[in-house]
């Protein structure tokens, strides 16, 4: 009897070993086919754009996570939806979310640095892919796609009536195995033409037509950068310069529209730094306005670097020298110590050469040699009768000399007489302070350039002109104001120097020797979690390429002065050039003259005195 029972219990246990194979037999397949086919579909998504990192978010269990041994790539396991570190990697990731609420990133930095990513995300049966495409673009990510186990792969699109697609992919083994997507990967298919109707991209560039959609902006109105101008044709304000230029094109070639304030035409200006608040606030999306990459701690905030320049100084030019000093600057002292040695050393070759001895040697020959004296100032001199060969060699020494000093002098002397030469420029800070002219700066930049890079003192500080209106800075810097020096940035005085070609004489020059920074790296303020930064990033790069950075910044004052935004005036107001020399202007050369004689005189009393000196001897 209990050997009946065990038999029965026998048969029992082994027909269920058998069902419970016969199941695992008849479901492995399925898992597998479903497996392989998420891996072709990984397979194609890489064909596309590579990525050589891995980033799953959900937990176990997740299809996504039994892939993990055949793709041997990289991979960052998310299970808590979100990172507790930044995000330090620069490589090209995909995110594979295991449910479509999965990630729930709270890191700011990971989140930035993950926005561009694509995504492909297990869709649950309940879910619409509708619902999770509106989600991720709520949340500005727009690299979404979605499979779910039934095999249909969709992916979201912006700016389309319906937000999402269907592609012809699938995953079930009930459908044919060679999709569309899946032939690409055992065919000659050319990925790059947009021809092929048998190929469909998965991810796209979404913002390649942007539909009208609005780009929020505002410019500084600081030409020539950005710089407002009513259109007759539209009857609409809009923005030239050259970096209101590249948002406007950039508009252009995404088929965007430049949005501005409503209330922009009505002339009220907001400060750059102002604007730049607006941006972090999520109010702009692109500034039209530049900002150092020093004012900021990283690049959240800031485009790739769009231009660059200095900081430094706009000094007026110096002062015209007067006439009575032009004769004592044309000598260089230098030049005047050569000329002396070759009076003396003329001197005692004319001393020797007379009698080829030093008898007639004395210190008033040798100091006020009138021979020598006149031949280097190209005047005629007496000559010895009979002349030996030696002295004739030293006068005519004596006269090729004279025809280079006094021809380098009357030349230089004419054209500084015409042109006079200017005053020394201010090279250093210290000249600055010493000098006549004040520095004017807002306050601002006064705390945190000036200060910063300048040593102001208590007895120097009264050197500085605050003002606190920025917008009245820059009225005394356009109106060319030379009681003051403006700090400002070589961009800016391209503009300037173009409009002083107009002038009688520059007014300015841009001192590259008095600086706050001399290389500064400018970008343009952007919207950190702008979803097109990558794209006006690579615009950037284009404009920067082809040339038409430099040509919108050559052609700014053009455009300027073709919208009347500024004027042709001279601000110069140059001196009448002086038709006669006054007595003033030649003192100089009456007190060189009485030194002279009064050199001549002290010379000649030690001559008379010479021989009684050394008689007490």
């Amino acid at each position: 009897m209990v050997a009946m029972q065990l038999y029965v219990v026998f048969i029992l246990l082994s027909s269920l070993c058998q069902r419970l194979q016969g199941i695992e037999l008849e479901e492995l397949p399925d898992k597998d086919m479903h497996t392989g086919l998420l891996l072709q579909l990984l397979k194609r998504i890489r064909l596309e754009r590579d990525y050589d990192t891995i980033v799953i978010y959900g937990r176990e269990p997740c299809v996504f996570h039994a892939l993990l041994p055949q793709l041997e790539l990289p991979t960052v396991l998310l299970t808590q939806g979100s990172s507790w570190e930044d995000w330090s990697f620069s490589s090209e990731s995909l995110l594979l979310i295991c449910t479509s609420d999965a990630e729930q990133e709270r890191n700011t930095r990971t989140l930035l640095k993950l926005q561009p990513a694509r995504r492909l995300v297990y869709l649950e049966l309940e879910k619409q892919p509708k619902e999770v495409c509106q989600a991720y673009f709520e949340r500005e990510q727009v690299n979404v796609a979605m499979v779910d186990s039934v095999g249909n792969l969709y992916s979201c699109r912006c700016f389309e009536q319906e937000n999402y697609v269907q592609l012809a992919v699938n995953l079930s083994s009930s459908y044919p195995k060679e999709s569309t997507a899946l032939m690409s990967l055992n065919s000659n298919i050319d990925v790059a033409s947009e021809s092929n109707s048998n190929y469909a991209f998965i991810y796209v560039e979404q913002f390649s037509n942007m539909r009208g959609s609005l780009i929020r902006s505002e410019p500084d109105l600081l030409g020539p950068r950005a710089f407002l101008y009513h259109n007759p044709s539209t009857g609409k304000y809009e923005i030239k310069g050259f970096v209101a230029n590249l948002i406007t094109m950039f508009a252009e070639h995404v088929n965007a529209t430049v949005k501005l304030r409503d209330d922009i035409g009505l002339g009220q200006s907001i400060h750059y730094k102002n604007i730049v608040q607006r941006v972090k606030l999520n109010m702009l999306d692109i500034a039209a306005t530049l900002s150092s990459t020093l004012d900021f701690k990283n690049y959240d905030h800031l485009s790739y670097p769009y231009i660059h320049s200095s900081f430094c100084f706009m000094i007026p030019v110096p002062a015209r020298l007067d006439y009575k000093e032009i004769y004592t600057i044309i000598v260089h002292p230098l030049v005047t110590g050569v000329l002396i040695v070759l009076f003396f050393i003329f001197s005692l070759l004319l001393i020797y050469s007379q009698d080829l001895n030093w008898r007639r040697f004395s210190l008033i020959n040798l100091l006020l040699n009138d021979r020598c004296i006149r031949g280097l100032l190209g005047h005629a001199f007496p000559m010895p009768a009979q002349p030996s060969r030696y002295l004739k060699g030293i006068c005519m020494l004596i006269c090729f000399a004279s025809i280079m000093t006094t021809t380098m002098y009357e030349s230089y002397l004419q054209s500084y007489f015409t042109h006079p030469p200017y005053e020394p420029m201010l090279r250093s800070f210290e000249d600055i302070l010493n000098s006549r002219h004040r520095i004017a700066v807002e306050r601002e930049e006064a705390k945190h350039w000036l200060l910063k890079n300048l040593s102001l003192t208590t007895s120097n500080a009264h050197r500085v002109h605050i003002v606190d209106n920025w917008q009245e800075l820059i009225r005394l810097r356009e109106s060319f104001n030379i009681s003051f020096i403006y700090p400002t940035t070589e961009l800016r005085w391209f503009s300037f120097n173009e409009q002083q070609k107009y002038f009688s004489e520059p007014v300015f020059y841009y001192s590259e020797d008095v600086c706050m920074k001399r290389f500064l790296l400018l970008s343009l303020p952007l919207r950190r979690h702008l979803p097109y930064r990558q794209l006006f990033e690579k615009h950037i790069l284009t404009m920067q390429e082809f040339g038409f950075a430099k040509f919108w910044m050559d052609n700014s004052f053009n455009d300027m002065v073709r919208l009347k935004l500024t004027s042709l005036k001279d601000y110069s107001h140059p001196l009448m050039p002086e038709d006669q020399v006054y007595i003033k202007d030649l003192t100089r050369i009456f007190v060189f003259y009485l030194a002279a004689h009064l050199f001549a005189c002290i010379c000649f009393a030690i001559e008379c005195c010479w021989a009684k000196i050394f008689g007490l001897k």
